[in-house]
C-alpha cells in the first residue's frame, strides 16, 4: 500500500468521524442550516460548493485518462461533499497501483 493512498484513508476516516459527530449533533439538513444563519456561514458554504463543482468537472476529465468511471464519485460528491473526490482520489490509486503491478 503507497504512502498516498494510506494518507488518502487516513483523511477520509478522521473527516468521517468528524461528519458523523456534526449529523448526530445537526442532522444533514441542521449542517447546511446553519450556513445560512451569518455571512460568514454563508461564505463557507459557498465556499464548498465551488470547490465540489471544480472537483467534479476535474473528474469527469480526469477519468478519462485515469480509466476510473466517475459517476458513482459524482453521486457521492453531490449527495456527501468532499467524500466523492476522496474516494475517487483512492480508486485512482488503487487503480495506478494494479497497473504498475501487472
Amino acid at each position: 500500500m503507497s504512502a498516498r493512498l494510506v494518507a488518502l484513508v487516513a483523511v477520509i476516516l478522521a473527516f468521517g468521524a468528524l461528519s458523523a459527530l456534526a449529523l448526530m449533533e445537526a442532522g444533514y439538513l441542521g449542517i447546511f442550516a446553519q450556513h445560512f444563519e451569518t455571512y460568514a456561514g454563508m461564505q463557507v458554504l459557498s465556499d464548498l460548493v465551488i470547490v465540489c463543482v471544480l472537483a467534479l468537472l476535474w473528474m469527469v476529465r480526469d477519468a478519462k485518462t485515469s480509466g476510473v468511471t466517475p459517476w458513482p464519485f459524482v453521486v457521492l460528491t453531490l449527495a456527501a461533499g468532499a467524500f466523492g473526490p476522496l474516494f475517487y482520489l483512492v480508486a485512482r490509486e488503487v487503480k495506478a497501483g494494479s497497473r504498475v503491478a501487472a
